[in-house]
C-alpha cells in the first residue's frame, strides 16, 4: 500500500475535501469525486511522479506525463500540455519541462503582456544548438533552465540580481540570459530570490538576495543584493548532494565522501533564524551544521523546504521537521513552530521494505509524504538524457543550413534496422530538418516514442525497430558488440570486464554519478574489486544489458549473498524485475524442482 499523506494549510479548493483549514497531523490523501477524472486519478495515487506547491497552488505530476492543478479560488484543472517531464511553480510563475526537452512557462515576469498564456522558453534561446533543457528550477519570480550542453539561463525578475546581473541596469528579462557556462546543477527555491550554481568542478557560486546571509558568504559579505555570481568559500567538505532555498535561509545537503563504507549524510543551513528555519537557534552567514540525536545511527534520504519549514526522511522511515508551523504544516498536531528537528507521528505506513521511493515535498504552508519510484528505472527518458550530453556523442550528421547535430552510434547501430545501411538513409532524413526536428528525430529513435512528434515519426518508422524494447537493443549489443565499443574497465584480479560507458550509466548509479557529475571524467576503471566471484560476476554483467538470468544457470545460497553485495556496490538499478528477487525465486524453483525428482517410500 503506497500512501500520500497531507498536512498543513488546506487550500480552496480543499485539497481534502471535508476537512479543516489546518490539518496538523499526517492524513491520506485522496482525489475526491468533486474533482474532474476524479476514477481515473484514484488510480493514479500509486502514479505520482512530482509535487510541487505555492502559496495559492498544488500540482500533481503522473508517471504518465500528464498533471493536474488544485489553483485556490479555481476549479481542478487539467493542465493541456502532456509529456511531462518536470514542473515548478512559484507565486508568480509556473514551469514545465517535457521528456522532448522543451520548456514552457507562464507569469507576470516571464510574459507580462498575457500572465496566464504559456510561452515556449527554448525556442528564445539565441543559440540554437542549445536549446535542449536538461532541468529546470524556479524561485519566487525568476526561472532557471539548464541546457544538454551544461549552460544556466535565467529569465524573469533580477529585482535582486538573482540572474547574475545588476538590478539597476537589467530589471528583468523576457528572453533567458546567459549566467554561466560547465553547470551541472542548479538549486533555488518556490519562495526564494536567490540561486545557486555548481559547476563541473564542484564549485558553488550563488548571487540574489542576501539581506540575512542566505548566500552562505560569511558575515563579512553583509550586501542586500549580491548581483554578480560569486563564489561562495568554506563550504563543508564533501559532495554537494542538494541545496534548497526558503524565504531568508537556504539548506544544503553534503554526502561525506571519506566514509566509505556507507557515506553519511549531513545537512547544513545559512541564513535568518526567523520562525526557526535554520533547525537551531541563532542565524548563520555561514553553513553550518543541523545537530540532532536524531540523525544518529541513520541517514538522510530526502529533504524538502517549504517557506519557512523543513522536513527530512530518513532510510529507518522516520519523517523529521522544523521551522515554522501556523498551519500545522509540520504535522505535529498543533500549530507551534519547532526551532530544532523534532520526530512526526505517521500514521501506519507499509513502506514494504522500499522506503527509498518514498519522497517529501513541501509548499508554502503544507507538506506532503509520497510514494514515487525513481525516475531513473525509465530507460528510455536515461537514453534521451545521455543523448543530449554531447560529451557522449561520437557520430555527426548534417542537418539544415549544414549545421552538424551528434548522437551515439553504439545505440543508433543497433536501434535502426540490420538489414542496410540505415545511417545513410537517416542522414537523408535529417538533411533538410531543423535543428529541432533532428534532435526530436533521435529521441524517437533513442525511446522508440512516436507521441515525440507523429510526423515526423512515419518518416522514419521503416528504419527503425518499431516494436523493440530497449532491453532488447541492449541485450543485442551484449551478443553482439566488437570489443572497440567497450571503453570502460572493471579490473579484477582474475580477469578484465569491459562495458560501453552508456550502458553502465543506465544500469548502474555508482558510474551514473561517476559520468554525469564531472564534465571532463578520465578515469576508466574500477580496480580489484574481488568481493565477486567470475560467476556472479558474469550473473550481473548479463542482468546490466538484459534485465535477465542467463538460462540454465545453477544458483546457490553463496552467489546470492554475492550478487547483494554486488548490488549495493555498484548501486545497480533495481527497477522491475528485480535481480535479486529473481535469483531467490529461482533458486526455491530449483530446490522444489530437486524435491520433486526425488521418490519418497
Amino acid at each position: 500500500m503506497n500512501d500520500c499523506l497531507f498536512f498543513g494549510q488546506n487550500e480552496l479548493p480543499r485539497i481534502i475535501a471535508f476537512e479543516p483549514e489546518k490539518i496538523t497531523r499526517p492524513i491520506k490523501f485522496k482525489f475526491t469525486s468533486e474533482n474532474q477524472n476524479a476514477e481515473d486519478l484514484e488510480k493514479q495515487i500509486n502514479q505520482i511522479k512530482q509535487i510541487s506547491s505555492s502559496s495559492f497552488s498544488t500540482v500533481f505530476l503522473f508517471k504518465n506525463g500528464k498533471a493536474i492543478d488544485y489553483r485556490r479560488r479555481v476549479n481542478t484543472q487539467k493542465i493541456q500540455i502532456e509529456n511531462i517531464q518536470k514542473m515548478t511553480i512559484c507565486n508568480w510563475n509556473e514551469a514545465i519541462l517535457t521528456i522532448e526537452g522543451n520548456l514552457f512557462a507562464k507569469g507576470y515576469y516571464v510574459n507580462p503582456s498575457n500572465r496566464k498564456k504559456m510561452i515556449n522558453i527554448s525556442s528564445l534561446i539565441e543559440d540554437t544548438n542549445d536549446r535542449i533543457i536538461q532541468d529546470i528550477v524556479s524561485c519566487v519570480k525568476s526561472v532557471y533552465l539548464l541546457t544538454s550542453n551544461q549552460n544556466a539561463y535565467g529569465i524573469g525578475s533580477n529585482s535582486f540580481g538573482q540572474l547574475g546581473f545588476d538590478s539597476k541596469t537589467l530589471e528583468k528579462t523576457q528572453k533567458p540570459i546567459l549566467m554561466m557556462k560547465n553547470v551541472s546543477k542548479i538549486f533555488s527555491g518556490n519562495t526564494s530570490f536567490h540561486v545557486f550554481l555548481l559547476n563541473s568542478n564542484q564549485e558553488l557560486f550563488g548571487c540574489g538576495y542576501n539581506e540575512f546571509g542566505q548566500l552562505g558568504l560569511g558575515e563579512s559579505r553583509n550586501e542586500t543584493e549580491i548581483n554578480k555570481l560569486t563564489k561562495i568559500q568554506n563550504i563543508p567538505k564533501g559532495k554537494i548532494i542538494d541545496i534548497q532555498c526558503g524565504y531568508f535561509y537556504s539548506i544544503m545537503l553534503i554526502e561525506n565522501e571519506n566514509e566509505n563504507e556507507n557515506p553519511k549524510r549531513k545537512l547544513y543551513s545559512c541564513g535568518k533564524c526567523q520562525y526557526n528555519g535554520l533547525g537551531k537557534y541563532d542565524d548563520s552567514y555561514e553553513f553550518t551544521e543541523i545537530k540532532s540525536s536524531l540523525f544518529e545511527n541513520d541517514n538522510i534520504l530526502d529533504f524538502s523546504v517549504g517557506g519557512s519549514h523543513t522536513l527530512i526522511l530518513t532510510i529507518k522511515g522516520k519523517l523529521i521537521g522544523f521551522g515554522r508551523n501556523e498551519y500545522g504544516q509540520l504535522g505535529t498536531g498543533d500549530t507551534n513552530d519547532k526551532p530544532i528537528p523534532i520526530q512526526i507521528e505517521l500514521p501506519e505506513l507499509r513502506f514494504n521494505g522500499d522506503i527509498s521511493n518514498y519522497h517529501v515535498s513541501c509548499g508554502d504552508q503544507k507538506s506532503f509524504l509520497y510514494y514515487s519510484p525513481s525516475s531513473f528505472s525509465n530507460l528510455e527518458e536515461d537514453l534521451i538524457k545521455l543523448f543530449r550530453r554531447k560529451q557522449f556523442c561520437n557520430i555527426s550528421f548534417k542537418i539544415e543550413n549544414g549545421e552538424i547535430i551528434e548522437a551515439h552510434k553504439l545505440i543508433l547501430k543497433y536501434r535502426l534496422n540490420q538489414d542496410q545501411n540505415q545511417i545513410e538513409k537517416l542522414q537523408e532524413i535529417i538533411s533538410n530538418k531543423s535543428i529541432q526536428e533532428s534532435n526530436q528525430i533521435f529521441e524517437m529513435i533513442y525511446s522508440n516514442n512516436s507521441k515525440i512528434n507523429p510526423i515526423l515519426y512515419s518518416e522514419i518508422k521503416e528504419i527503425i525497430n518499431l516494436n523493440e524494447k530497449i532491453e532488447e537493443t541492449m541485450k543485442r549489443i551484449y551478443l553482439n558488440e566488437n570489443e572497440n565499443e567497450k571503453d570502460f574497465i572493471i579490473e579484477r584480479k582474475e580477469k578484465q570486464y569491459k562495458f560501453p560507458k552508456l550502458i553502465l550509466i543506465m544500469r548502474s548509479e555508482l558510474y551514473r554519478e561517476m559520468f554525469l557529475s564531472v564534465k571532463n571524467d578520465t578515469s576508466n576503471k574500477v580496480t580489484d574489486y574481488s568481493e565477486l566471484s567470475n560467476k556472479s560476476f558474469q550473473i550481473i554483467e548479463y542482468w546490466i544489458y538484459s534485465n535477465q538470468i542467463k538460462d540454465e544457470i545453477q544458483i546457490t545460497q553463496e552467489i546470492i549473498d554475492e550478487i547483494k553485495i554486488g548490488i549495493e556496490y555498484f548501486k545497480l538499478n533495481q527497477t522491475n524485475p528485480n535481480l535479486f528477487d529473481l535469483l531467490n525465486g529461482q533458486f526455491n524453483n530449483q530446490n522444489l524442482q530437486k524435491k520433486g525428482n526425488c521418490l519418497i517410500f
